[in-house]
């Protein structure tokens, strides 16, 4: 779907800080334990930290010309929403979504389940086939952090209740836990500002046909550079359409 979003750096206005492009992250924890005929030594002990992004590589990269990936169920937070993304439903969204994945990251550390945050996704749509006619105040979205596959409902659910009772933020009863499965896709990596979409997008539509394939699901986007410490020219969305 070719949507002009113009404001995609309000999706990263939240917690992008945080974000890490390490592999699997290891924390190295330092004992001296003495022995009887033993000096001290050092004993390292390892705790590894999930990276979603580099233990499905493949979901999170891509190349300048479009390429048919299979993508496989996973889980993710979502908060879904209507509306400008210029608008503060959208930046109040972000926010609630940031604040409950580091909530959840925080339980699960807590149990030696460790993870860094994802990066942030959306998909879009329209309820109009002329979507490009269609105003900003009629997009609906859906904002996505990934979760590893040990995190459960039950756990997301009571998290975010006390998330609620401490932050305050009335959004939070609005994330969810989700599965989200959507196959056989056709991806890309957009480089430069989001502006400049649309003429990724035709690349996408125009492999699309000629591999005889239709879309099957919305339009999503991944969200891999900060645009407050990145050049517009050196921006990297992964653009990734469903196809049948």
């Amino acid at each position: 779907m070719k949507l002009h979003l113009w404001c995609h750096w309000l999706l990263l206005i939240i917690g992008s800080v945080h974000q890490f492009t390490l592999s699997e992250k290891t924390c190295f924890v330092t004992h001296k334990i003495k022995r009887n005929t033993n000096p001290c030594y050092t004993k390292t002990m390892f705790m590894s930290k999930t990276d979603l992004t580099q233990l499905h590589k493949a979901l999170y990269t891509a190349q300048a010309q479009p390429a048919l990936i299979f993508v496989p169920a996973g889980h993710y937070i979502a908060i879904n929403g209507k509306g400008d993304p210029n608008g503060d439903l959208f930046a109040d969204s972000t926010q609630a979504l940031y604040t409950a994945a580091y909530s959840i990251k925080n339980v699960y550390k807590q149990s030696g389940q460790d993870f860094t945050v994802s990066k942030l996704e959306g998909t879009w749509w329209v309820t109009s086939d002329n979507y490009l006619e269609v105003p900003r105040d009629e997009w609906h979205w859906q904002l996505l952090i990934r979760m590893p596959d040990y995190v459960v409902s039950a756990v997301v659910q009571q998290t975010l209740k006390a998330a609620f009772l401490k932050k305050q933020l009335p959004l939070l009863q609005q994330v969810s836990l989700i599965t989200l499965a959507e196959g056989k896709s056709v991806q890309i990596m957009h480089t430069g500002p989001y502006s400049e979409e649309p003429a990724t997008l035709q690349l996408m539509e125009d492999f699309i046909k000629e591999e005889g394939l239709t879309r099957n699901g919305r339009h999503h986007e991944i969200y891999l550079s900060d645009p407050r410490k990145t050049a517009p020219a050196k921006m990297r969305t992964i653009l990734r359409q469903p196809v049948k």
